[in-house]
């Protein structure tokens, strides 16, 4: 047996936000062996600079690289957008590197095609207009309005859904004249699903909002099937790792991630 199989796969994000991610990876893949990487230092990536992003993703793709991954998913959309080509040339063949957003690109451009389609997601992501580029390079009939929603990572990470100052937030972004007649919407970032009830509340249940956890799970699960490289051992592990700890990322992980999760300290720089 090709022993790769077992070795682990990496997934970060800037925050905790990567666990709707990591958990729709778990349910899917039960006998994966997951590290995930929260860089909570640095959050959230969607206001840093393109220079600022790439040099967290590759410091985190080197404690991958340590613990063997023979995977890493970007499980973030800022660092997808300002790291993806920099961190798959840097890790060369030691590991497969996959993004959030060229599936859900995938995934527009297959069942939207002459579709006005709304996207929100942080600066970094929507000013990079990486979708919009996508899109044109598989010259995809999509409509694409584009708003860059800065307030909604910080919301979540600070515990602020399902209330009245999120839901104030949310109304004030998605009454924007940008996203005005849309027929569905891309959540730009793994954080907005822990508001996407609050989102659909919105549009009444009119518009399909489209969550990228479940499309990028089964992206991946295509690709390690393809590489051959599913693991077929008993159920796997998960560690947890967070570049700073505090208690209010404890309480969120758990639910962002759907059970309690021990979470380890693991600062970038010494």
């Amino acid at each position: 047996m090709n022993e790769k199989r077992t070795y682990p796969i990496g997934i970060f994000d800037s925050g905790i936000g990567g666990l709707t991610v990591a958990h729709a990876v778990a349910m899917q893949l039960p006998q994966e062996n997951i590290i995930y990487f929260g860089d909570t230092a640095h959050l959230p990536y969607g206001d840093k600079s393109t220079a600022a992003i790439q040099a967290y993703s590759v410091k985190i793709c080197d404690v991958f690289l340590q613990q063997k991954c023979k995977l890493i998913l970007i499980a973030c959309n800022s660092a997808s957008a300002a790291a993806y080509e920099l961190v798959k040339e840097y890790v060369g063949k030691k590991a497969y590197v996959i993004n959030v957003i060229d599936p859900m690109v995938d995934y527009v451009d297959e069942n939207y095609t002459n579709k006005k389609i709304g996207l929100i997601g942080t600066k970094q992501t929507i000013f990079s207009n990486v979708y919009k580029k996508k899109l044109e390079e598989r010259n995809s009939k999509i409509e694409l309005h584009a708003l860059a929603t800065p307030l909604l990572v910080p919301m979540i990470e600070e515990g602020f859904f399902n209330n009245k100052i999120s839901e104030n937030i949310i109304i004030e972004y998605l009454s924007h004249p940008t996203l005005q007649s849309i027929e569905a919407l891309i959540l730009g970032c793994t954080h907005y699903p822990l508001i996407k009830e609050q989102i659909r509340k919105f549009y009444k249940n009119e518009i399909e909002i489209i969550d990228s956890s479940e499309i990028v799970a089964t992206t991946l699960k295509n690709y390690l099937i393809e590489q051959q490289l599913i693991n077929t051992e008993r159920k796997g592990e998960k560690k947890f790792l967070v570049s700073d700890l505090t208690e209010s990322f404890k309480e969120s992980t758990r639910i962002f991630f759907k059970q309690e999760v021990n979470l380890e300290y693991y600062p970038l720089w010494e």
